[in-house]
């Protein structure tokens, strides 16, 4: 017999679907109108390159990330009271914020946009702009953030398999089921970002998350090991500048790796391609990293799969789609983060750091990421989610360590733009304060006819070699703005100036200048240094300071 309250419940269920349905349909033909208002569409972000150098373009200039990522599970809307407060105390201009897979498509083929939509008017509301990081097939490894009909469905989207045939718990990049449906879910998500956000307040996709796998280095299903059984592909080959042969005869103990990285990355690459096609925004994918770049570490240790720093040229090779890898950097040691940059800073990629730790002693390499031209520089957990004022025993986002992240993007923000283009002209340095005293609290950076002899704790007055700080703080930036004039900044450090070829002549200080930039980028003047202020080194204290310092020579007879 028919319960005769059925039919109600559906026409009211109906109707309701109805209504969410007008509503999407609604806000994206506004979005679209007051885009026709405004003037055509913006220039879609994209990353230029020249000579080596990079820069995220936006609305049609260089741009310089000043950002934060919110923790993993903060993007839904009644955790987001919690998250624009954290990004108003740290100072932000973007956003990295999170879209799982399950949040759009809870359902199979039945997509929602509500979490997209509401992260859009909240960030245009605070004049802030965001990456969106796609949180799908692989999440630190794991498929939590796949809706439960992929998860749950290990036959139509089988997991990896163990050599002893057990399963794994990562999803195989060998899914056909599963690149076909996470590509539909994220090309989807593409063409939503193209009609409800045509100026662009995301200017860039994360592509999954620190992909691959943990404790298994690749795959052993039947797919998988006829994979390797087969050449290395001819793509690989010639980017490895390898002969033809197989996995194991060209890799050798990391043959697994190399293996796991390719198909990674190409699983990565279609998806990454089916969301160009919808809207051809900036895209790159992170990496968990091994302990530090220098030392060979068993690819059962880290990630597997993702693009690690030992197989960044695979990522390459395998994924023309993705504009970027860049690197999770988590290791606080100076030598080991200097290392890492130096990894990922290459001509044919552009250096962005998406995560780092929150911890104060991580604030420093701000400065050495901006001074090589990196593109954007962002901690990791920034929202009060976890963290909030009434819980003192959990101060960890409140107080003292937010203090140093604030204070560098206090100090960037009004100049970040014009910084972004110094950058991509290849004219800026930068240096963090190195904690071991082999390093004698100094850096040197080469500016080319002069050099910058940079050191950390010592005296105004410079009684005494440098004794670095009470704990690794201090940072400076420099950037040519014209002939033998340096814009230069940073907090507790000494930098002082000398002739990279002394034979020359010697220096002096013709004259400099404290002052700010406004809106417009024009420089504000504030007042000349002089005397105790530059006869000493230029010392920059937690003062926000900005300098233009104009250097000069004369003979030496």
């Amino acid at each position: 017999m028919q319960d005769k309250g059925f039919m109600p419940v559906m026409k009211t269920e109906r109707s309701r679907g109805r209504v969410k349905g007008l509503r999407s349909i609604f806000a994206i033909a506004l979005s679209a109108l007051l885009a026709i208002a405004s003037g055509a569409q913006a220039e879609t972000p994209r990353i230029a390159e020249k000579n080596g150098r990079h820069a995220l373009m936006v609305d049609g200039a260089p741009y310089l990330i000043l950002g934060a990522q919110i923790n993993n599970s903060s993007a839904w809307p009644d955790a987001l009271p919690r998250v624009w407060p954290a990004m108003d105390a740290l100072g932000v201009n973007t956003v990295e914020i999170p879209v799982g897979w399950e949040q759009i498509e809870p359902q199979e083929g039945r997509f929602d946009f509500t979490v997209v939509d509401t992260l859009l008017e909240q960030a245009r509301a605070r004049k802030l702009r965001l990456v969106l990081l796609w949180f799908a097939t692989w999440k630190n490894t794991n498929p939590q953030y796949a809706p439960r009909w992929v998860k749950l469905d290990n036959h139509r989207f089988p997991r990896m398999v163990r050599p002893d045939g057990t399963l794994h718990y990562a999803l195989s990049p060998f899914g056909t089921e599963t690149l076909k449906a996470d590509g539909k879910a994220f090309a989807t998500l593409l063409r939503h970002l193209r009609e409800a956000d045509p100026r662009n307040t995301v200017i860039m996709v994360q592509v999954q998350n620190e992909p691959g796998s943990y404790g298994l280095p690749r795959d052993h299903s039947p797919a998988a090991d006829a994979a390797f059984a087969a050449p290395v592909p001819a793509a690989l080959q010639k980017r490895m500048k390898k002969p033809a042969g197989s996995w194991t005869a060209l890799f050798g103990r990391d043959a697994d790796l190399y293996f796991h990285a390719w198909h990674v990355a190409r699983y990565i690459d279609t998806v990454a391609a089916a969301g160009k096609a919808e809207k051809p925004l900036p895209m790159y994918a992170n990496a968990a990293l091994p302990g530090d770049p220098f030392t060979w570490q068993d690819a059962k240790t880290y990630a597997s799969g993702g693009p690690a720093n030992t197989v960044i040229d695979v990522y390459k090779a395998a994924a023309p789609h993705l504009d970027i890898v860049a690197p999770d950097i988590y290791n606080p040691a100076h030598k080991a983060y200097v290392g890492f940059l130096d990894a990922y800073d290459r001509p044919d990629n552009a250096l962005f750091v998406p995560e780092t730790g929150h911890a104060k002693e991580y604030a420093r390499y701000f400065f050495e990421a901006v001074g090589r031209g990196a593109i954007g520089w962002s901690p990791f957990g920034i929202d009060y989610t976890r963290y909030l004022p009434v819980f003192p025993a959990t101060p960890k986002l409140e107080g003292e360590p937010l203090v140093p992240f604030a204070a560098n993007y206090t100090l960037f923000k009004p100049f970040a733009r014009l910084w972004a283009k110094l950058a991509f002209e290849g004219e800026t340095w930068g240096a963090a304060e190195p904690e071991d005293p082999a390093d004698e609290h100094r850096r040197v950076l080469k500016l080319g006819r002069y050099v910058a002899q940079v050191s950390f704790g010592r005296s105004d007055f410079g009684d005494g070699p440098p004794k670095g700080n009470a704990y690794p703080s201090g940072g400076v930036a420099i950037a040519r703005i014209g002939p033998d004039e340096y814009l230069v900044t940073g907090y507790f450090a000494r930098v002082e100036f000398a002739l990279a070829d002394p034979s020359l002549g010697n220096i002096i200080i013709d004259r400099v200048e404290e002052g700010s930039y406004d809106a417009k980028e024009n420089w504000k003047f504030s007042r000349v240094w002089n005397g105790d202020q530059v006869d000493w080194g230029l010392n920059f204290t937690g003062a926000s300071q900005i300098l233009k310092v104009k250097l000069a020579t004369y003979p030496k007879r």
